[in-house]
């Protein structure tokens, strides 16, 4: 039986992905802030209480991401999925307006958390059988694609995310571990909002198409949910 473990997983694409990857027969390890207030999580656990495991994380606390990686010591993880993420709200203030706090906590959410995570758990990724690791990151993180401007934190968080997993890729070679950056499309969530183009659904069904198709020659890439590779 194959596990997940997922961070960001008590709404949008991180609950859809626990969603489908349960009803494919995964075991799933759900990570979010809050568990017992993740009223949608909750239920689906209820219905698949052999599968699925809910446990309390903020990414932003390295002792507790060391603390639950040493409670999940034994697991073989066959794919971890660094979802949480954030939008700085100060960004859509624009130039003139930088909330450099935020900006730090931006960083440490959507950059150092991913990086923070596959340290820690990185034996339980490599004794798995697919040794895979899916960071959601997104095309507004691609320098090449930004020609709107804007979005300072956000943009420059995701960017270093990606740069993130392109390291993980190269160190992580001789362990047989695969790492990807995801952009999940503009995707109908809290964060994209309700103008986005696609359903919380049809983006993680695409993108499960091109994780299960991976292979340690895609390592390092930067990938659509429509399987097209992203310029940095």
């Amino acid at each position: 039986m194959k596990t997940l473990l997922i961070t960001g997983a008590n709404r949008g694409i991180g609950l859809e992905f626990c969603k489908q990857y349960v009803a494919d027969g995964w075991r799933v390890l759900a990570c979010c802030r809050e568990p017992s207030k993740a009223d949608a999580l909750n239920k689906l656990a209820a219905r698949y209480p052999d599968l699925i495991k809910l446990h309390p994380l903020t990414v932003t606390e390295h002792a507790q991401i060391e603390q639950l990686a040493r409670m999940l010591s034994n697991e073989s993880i066959d794919l971890l999925i660094n979802n949480a993420g954030v939008y700085p709200a100060a960004d859509k203030r624009g130039f003139g307006h930088t909330d450099y706090a935020e900006w730090m906590d931006a960083f440490i959410i959507n950059t150092m958390a991913p990086l923070k995570i596959v340290e820690a758990f990185v034996q339980q990724i490599t004794r798995s059988k697919l040794k895979l690791i899916v960071t959601i990151t997104s095309q507004m993180g691609s320098i090449d694609d930004n020609g709107s401007g804007g979005s300072y934190l956000y943009r420059s968080s995701k960017a270093a995310a990606n740069m993130v997993v392109k390291s993980l890729a190269v160190d992580l070679k001789e362990k047989g571990i695969t790492s990807v950056a995801f952009n999940p499309g503009w995707v109908k969530t809290d964060m994209g909002g309700p103008n986005a183009m696609i359903t919380v659904e049809q983006s993680v069904g695409d993108m499960r198409k091109v994780i299960a198709g991976l292979t340690p020659a895609d390592t390092g890439k930067f990938i659509g949910n429509d399987g097209v590779v992203i310029p940095w």
